[in-house]
């Protein structure tokens, strides 16, 4: 079997929660002076319009919503961008730029090594396609889970999404590595619409390929069954083929299925 799978990272790959999420509430409490602390529910809202995948735009964005549920003129109450960056890193990746010990350091794994050796088994090519940055990205990857060369394209290296740019150009990666994967499916597992739209974009550009959004339920919505529901019907009108609650569930045999 041929099939060539793109991991988003953040949601698929780690548990967010407690960390860029935790760090988006908290950037968007210190600006508004501790007048508003996003929820969860909140920041999913947000996320689900498509275009906020940048954490840092995000919080800038929640804080402007504020303002202006207030009355406040977001423009005549203008943040520097690069303040509400520095504050976010510093919870996230923490004090130390060298040796993170922020939030990140926190984050629990939702995938294993062992399960991408299995789809290299079989015969998968694999990389990761994330809006996180490269230093973000690599210490899940190459710290956490011990992979010594892994091909990624972080936030440096493309516009962010739902430009398809990024995820194109993962897949070149992977070809440049395999070229006998040339006319192989393409599966992109992310945990937002924004992750489902760069999908259908990609596949606008490139439509003689076969393309499929896998939809992957971020733990912090599976405590309630409600959420499970919204949140996959959410994904599914954004274009996911599928939806799974982990990432470990697009096995082998699920990818053969999914394109028959």
């Amino acid at each position: 079997m041929k099939a060539i799978v793109i991991f988003d990272i953040d949601g698929v790959i780690r548990d967010v929660a407690s960390s860029y999420r935790r760090a988006i509430a908290d950037t968007v409490e210190h600006f508004t002076k501790n007048a508003y602390r996003p929820t969860m529910e909140d920041i999913d809202d947000l996320k689900s319009e498509g275009v906020w995948n940048n954490d840092w735009q995000a919080s800038l964005e929640l804080t402007y919503r504020y303002f202006e549920s207030i009355g406040k003129n977001r423009k005549k109450n203008s943040l520097e961008y690069d303040a509400i960056v520095d504050f976010f890193q510093s919870r996230y990746r923490g004090t130390n730029t060298e040796n993170f010990n922020g939030y990140i350091t926190t984050e629990p794994l939702l995938l294993q090594a062992e399960y991408l050796e299995t789809l290299s088994s079989a015969g998968i090519g694999w990389g990761f396609f994330s809006g996180a940055t490269r230093g973000s990205a690599e210490y899940v990857l190459k710290k956490r889970l011990g992979l010594d060369d892994p091909i990624l394209i972080a936030m440096e290296d493309a516009p962010g999404k739902p430009d398809p740019t990024g995820l194109l150009a993962t897949v070149d990666l992977i070809l440049e590595r395999d070229s006998n994967l040339a006319s192989a499916p393409i599966f992109y597992a992310g945990d937002t619409v924004a992750d489902m739209f760069t999908v259908m974009k990609a596949e606008a550009i490139k439509p003689d390929l076969n393309w499929h959004g896998i939809g992957i339920l971020p733990p912090h919505v599976q405590k309630d069954s409600d959420r499970v529901a919204r949140y996959t019907q959410v994904l599914e009108v954004a274009g996911a083929s599928v939806v799974y609650d982990n990432i470990e569930k697009l096995t082998p045999t699920a990818i053969e299925k999914i394109t028959l």
